[in-house]
């Protein structure tokens, strides 16, 4: 299967100084990335993709059409950039096409006879309990 291929420079990365695990190591460091990339400028995509995209992951999109992706996970810089793309690119791939259309079923003749029985069944049990007082 093909991947979306999106350009890097299309990416602006920010980087602070990460929570978690590391020691002395992020109080000096600023190993967090920040991605920034715009979707309304990106001419990797169709209209389609983007919508869908919009529609599934707006909590990600800021100021009208900046995705923002963050990654603190790894202890350096470039594992947290590789991880934001990797990211960036697992959300593409959930929209890149359209769900299938849900098609509506009936249930066959024999699940609705056997229901219909199972109903009649615990009606008898029901009436039965009534008649012996």
């Amino acid at each position: 299967m093909d991947r979306i291929k999106i350009p890097f420079s299309e990416f602006t990365f920010t980087f602070a100084r990460s929570s978690g695990a590391g020691g002395q190591n992020i109080n000096k460091v600023n190993t967090k990335a920040v991605m920034y990339w715009d979707i309304t400028a990106s001419e990797s995509l169709s209209f389609d993709i983007k919508e869908r995209f919009r529609a599934h992951y707006g909590n990600y999109i800021i100021d009208g059409g900046m995705v923002q992706i963050t990654s603190q996970k790894n202890r350096t810089q470039k594992a947290n950039i590789e991880d934001c793309v990797e990211k960036l690119h697992a959300m593409l791939e959930a929209v890149r096409f359209p769900p299938k259309p849900r098609k509506k079923t009936k249930p066959k003749y024999s699940a609705i006879q056997k229901r219909l029985k199972t109903k009649k069944l615990d009606s008898e049990k029901k009436r039965n309990r009534k008649a012996d007082y």
